[in-house]
């Protein structure tokens, strides 16, 4: 294949996935497929493991005030070290909210809004180290990209990006630029998926065979809420495929020491047809005007199941479904040789043979002993300020603590590219019927570089929650 990637793709665009053929993207009923968007590809510094120099305060803009926005901004503010310079929101009322709950605070941050360009000037600001984006997915890569051009690190809510050219973006200006890019991923820093990290990296499955993730969530009354604006609407539109892989899929390919001594190879991936989504805007719309241009509209499967081989020949399966009435899960599945963990349905569970799940009593000496020092040195702290249980706190406060203290981060740019480039690999794959290989977006890299993660935090941990 002699095209540019980046032309093919500009021509492409992902957009008319059913028009382009199995062949001309590379993909296989195995692995080892020519694809156009991974072969022109050439590190220019290894970012996995990279330590930045140490910040005594990290001085952050905060894009995107949101429930997601606003909810970070509680959090950060009871994190030592951090320093909340500028805030921004294209609607004036959530910026104003925002800064009404720093009254009182030692952070008086300066206010942009009331323009879709207003973020821009944020970022320009000489006295920002980070860029925590919170904003509607579209604008994630666009704005991580002008950020660390701009010589701020980035932490972007999920996904990071939503194509692959929009992947290689952001791998590409991270490596040139050596600014952090950490796609902010909480479920990597919930506690039993911290424990079963743990117990991985000491053997305990021994070689770990397969994982299985999700994200089933009923989410259908939230895609037609007016107040939350249509954005998540649109995203169901005109796509097919696993929408939002990452909680599901990060904690597994962590275990599976993913990007750091294996790599995902190709995958497949399969909807549903939609049974939902599209009778629900159209009940909506024989009473309500506003709902009426989505009648009839092209959505999403309800139900997609993706399967995925790595380079060493483990296997994940990862689910995804917003719309039907199942009871909440992210499945979180390690299966290994000598072992397994299973945290739904609830109560997580661990065994370690074909006679059945341990006892109450043996598992929690287990989680006794693979609790992270992370976790017994702020995990109580954390469950207190919130966010999802505790674990959006740890995410923060861990963040923080690494760049304070000079540490590589636990998530790099090669993790948020990879675990979003799943989102366009799965639509291909169902518009087409077909594997797509993945690409390696650490160019080889994965062969030689160290498990990420360091969650006994051998280093710094010095960071209060106040």
């Amino acid at each position: 294949m002699s095209t540019n990637r980046r032309d093919f793709l500009k021509l492409t665009g992902f957009a008319g996935l059913g028009l382009a053929g199995a062949g001309l993207l590379g993909c296989s009923s195995g692995s080892g497929g020519n694809h156009p968007f991974s072969d022109n590809h050439e590190q220019v510094f290894n970012m996995h493991g990279f330590a930045a120099p140490p910040l005594e305060t990290v001085r952050i803009g905060l894009i995107g005030l949101g429930g997601r926005g606003t909810g970070a901004l509680r959090r950060l503010t009871r994190i030592e070290g951090v320093e909340i310079r500028a805030l921004c929101d294209l609607v004036t009322d959530q910026t104003n909210q925002a800064a009404e709950m720093l009254e009182g605070t030692p952070h008086n941050p300066e206010i942009y809004a009331g323009s879709e360009d207003a973020w821009k000037d944020l970022c320009e600001r000489d006295d920002i180290d980070l860029i925590y984006i919170c904003t509607p997915w579209h604008l994630h890569t666009p704005q991580a990209v002008f950020s660390m051009e701009r010589d701020k690190h980035v932490a972007i809510e999920i996904p990071a990006a939503q194509t692959i050219e929009e992947c290689w973006q952001l791998v590409e200006t991270s490596e040139r630029t050596r600014k952090h890019c950490m796609m902010l991923e909480n479920t990597c820093y919930d506690f039993f998926e911290m424990v079963t990290l743990n117990m991985a990296r000491a053997g305990f499955f021994g070689e770990i065979i397969h994982g299985e993730g999700a994200y089933i969530h009923d989410r259908l009354a939230r895609i037609f809420n007016k107040e939350l604006t249509t954005w998540r609407l649109h995203e169901n539109m005109d796509r097919d495929g696993n929408l939002y892989p990452m909680h599901g899929l990060g904690p597994i390919a962590q275990a599976m020491n993913i990007n750091y001594g294996d790599r995902m190879d190709h995958m497949v991936s399969i909807s549903s047809h939609d049974f939902m989504i599209g009778p629900m805007a159209e009940k909506l719309a024989e009473t309500e005007e506003f709902w009426e241009p989505y009648a009839g509209g092209n959505f999403r499967g309800n139900i997609n199941t993706s399967i995925i081989k790595t380079h060493k020949g483990r296997t994940i399966m990862l689910q995804h479904d917003t719309t039907s009435p199942r009871p909440y899960s992210r499945i979180h599945l390690i299966s290994g040789t000598e072992g397994i963990a299973q945290k739904w349905p609830l109560p997580a569970r661990v065994a370690t043979s074909h006679d059945g799940w341990l006892s109450e009593e043996e598992f929690e000496q287990l989680e006794e002993e693979f609790t992270p020092e992370i976790t017994r040195r702020v995990g109580e702290l954390a469950r207190e300020v919130g966010g999802h249980g505790g674990m959006d706190t740890l995410m923060d406060w861990r963040l923080i603590d690494c760049l304070r203290n000079g540490l590589p981060l636990d998530m790099d740019v090669y993790d948020a590219a990879l675990w979003s480039a799943i989102i366009p690999l799965s639509e291909y794959s169902v518009a087409n019927r077909a594997f797509v290989d993945v690409p390696d977006f650490t160019n080889g890299a994965w062969e030689t570089n160290q498990p990420g993660m360091d969650i006994e935090i051998a280093e710094g941990g010095n960071t209060r929650i106040i």
